[in-house]
């Protein structure tokens, strides 16, 4: 059978639980690209399993997306199951003591989104969680990329995740040496779903953190650009800045399309409104080939790209 066969084939057999062709630009930050061949929202572990047992008997690729504010779909889209959590993953629960170092759990689930968290942690009077207020993405998404800013990053405040493999396996504990994270990298994979993050914060003083949330707030507004963008683009290397060689580079206002380097911080691309993801691909493309050829420096792109793309034509991690 073809791929278009097995992924008809896969549609009926989740049945209503399967939206077809479903356009994931409204899915992700950038709001541009092509549609899932079958999306699936899920709100219950046993969704989740349906979907597992569908893709090992359709032998079809799989994709999670949480907030979609670190990815690009390509315009052809993706040729396989998108998979997203609902709002029943979305919960944040503290608990109401401490432990005996004076830290406390908090469990988010993997939908929950990051500014929430920040600023239920800070009202709570915890530490440590401040920096996510300005991060557009889930806890699910964060988990995996390590997201950062600030000086902090999710690996700081983690201690053990819970994730589902869409394609093996059930619900099962990672523990933080598991997720061995990085600089804005995880052993999680496109198939991995995180279900949910236990966090543990030390306690702070209130006021003081929420005026630290109010800095971050609006440090990012002044030097971070809105609109259409997936935030940094590329990885900053060992002792440099990204945004630095690429604004050293003359690249603020590059265009291709319908997408353009920023002029307000050079690591951020934005797409215009009803533009092509491909355009936003090309201009990465260009500003990696422009650094690498100025500086020698080959620049990590820390957006993901979905489908990958070729690897003869550019790495991503």
């Amino acid at each position: 059978m073809t791929l278009a066969d097995r992924l008809t084939s896969a549609a009926a057999d989740l049945g209503p639980l399967a939206v077809v062709g479903a356009p994931m630009g409204p899915m992700c930050t950038y709001r541009v690209g092509g549609p899932a061949a079958i999306f699936v929202e899920a709100n219950s572990v046993a969704t989740l399993e349906r979907v597992r047992d569908v893709v090992a008997t359709h032998d079809l690729p799989v994709l999670t997306v949480g907030r979609g504010s670190n990815m690009l779909v390509a315009d052809a889209g993706f040729d396989g199951v998108v998979v997203r959590l609902g709002n029943d993953f979305a919960h944040i629960e503290i608990d109401e003591r401490p432990d005996a170092d004076g830290r406390t759990r908090v469990v988010a689930g993997g939908a929950a989104l990051l500014p929430v968290v920040a600023r239920r942690t800070v009202a709570a009077g915890l530490a440590g969680f401040a920096w996510a207020v300005g991060v557009p993405g889930s806890v699910g998404g964060a988990v995996r990329m390590n997201a950062g800013g600030h000086g902090a990053e999710m690996a700081d405040a983690l201690t053990e995740v819970s994730v589902f493999d869409l394609r093996t396996g059930g619900p099962e504990a990672w523990s933080l040496a598991q997720l061995d994270p990085g600089y804005r990298h995880s052993a999680l994979e496109a198939h991995h779903l995180v279900l949910a993050a236990a966090l543990s914060l030390p306690a702070g003083d209130v006021a003081e953190l929420k005026a630290e949330l109010s800095e971050i707030v609006a440090w990012r507004r002044a030097n971070q650009p809105g609109g259409s963008n997936a935030g940094s683009v590329f990885a900053n290397p060992e002792g440099d800045s990204a945004g630095r060689l690429i604004d050293a580079a003359g690249l603020k206002g590059f265009r291709v399309g319908t997408a353009a380097v920023s002029t307000k911080h050079a690591n951020f691309i934005q797409a215009d409104p009803d533009g092509s993801a491909d355009d936003v691909a090309a201009v990465m493309r260009h500003v990696r080939a422009e650094i690498e050829a100025r500086h020698g420096i080959t620049l990590r792109i820390e957006n993901h790209l979905r489908p990958e793309p070729d690897p003869t034509r550019w790495e991503t991690s």
